[in-house]
């Protein structure tokens, strides 16, 4: 029992580090409910404008600074969870004034504050993110919120892509399916060579490990 607790304390710290490398932000959370509370003060303290427009930072003219008038509400997506986990989600953002979406994504792809998600998998060589999306919703909540939050479960850390692949045969008998393999932010160095931060998908990964 020893050796396997010391084990998977070198996973999740060799994890950890390799995530960080790749600029995403990780924490340790001791319960589900700290990981919701987590999400919650991340969205009301850097909750996108769904608006994008260049210049945002400056000062706009008055019939364009009137566009952000447009942005209501702020919205947590959680599309994969189960319906408990989902109903404390739900409720945590009532109290909070936030707007909670499981479904109808493509209804809200330029306001979507926060996709919360749970890791199937994570692969410490790496630091990356195992996700099964077999639907849409779930997708599209890894890639289009301006901020991913996703939990994962120390037990669920593996060494590297070899030791995953009994899980991942898993996946592949299900047709047809869709696996995220996600590895810090969205990045990209195509225009001049210069590394830019949430072109393809979230500006932020932040990765909150839990205990089982």
């Amino acid at each position: 029992m020893t050796d396997n607790k010391d084990r998977q304390n070198a996973l999740s710290s060799r994890f950890s580090e390799k995530a960080k490398a790749v600029s995403a932000f990780v924490s340790e959370v001791p319960t589900f409910e700290a990981a919701l509370a987590y999400c919650l003060d991340l969205c009301g303290r850097r909750g996108a404008c769904r608006i994008r427009i260049s210049g945002c930072d400056e000062q706009l003219s008055p019939p364009t600074d009137s566009l952000c008038e447009m942005k209501q509400e702020k919205i947590v997506a959680a599309p994969g969870l189960d319906p408990a986990q989902y109903a404390k989600l739900q409720d945590a953002c009532a109290v909070s004034g936030f707007t909670c979406i499981k479904s109808g994504m493509r209804e809200h792809l330029s306001g979507v504050d926060i996709g919360f998600t749970i890791a199937n998998l994570a692969i410490a060589e790496t630091g990356t993110l195992v996700i099964n999306c077999p639907g849409e919703e779930l997708r599209l909540a890894t890639m289009l919120s301006e901020y991913h939050v996703c939990v994962v479960y120390r037990s669920t850390i593996v060494e590297d892509a070899f030791a995953a692949e009994q899980h991942l045969l898993k996946y592949l008998h299900k047709t047809p399916d869709y696996t995220a393999f996600i590895t810090g932010a969205s990045r990209t160095a195509d225009i001049e060579r210069v590394l830019a931060l949430g072109v393809h998908g979230p500006l932020e990964l932040h990765i909150l490990l839990l205990e089982d």
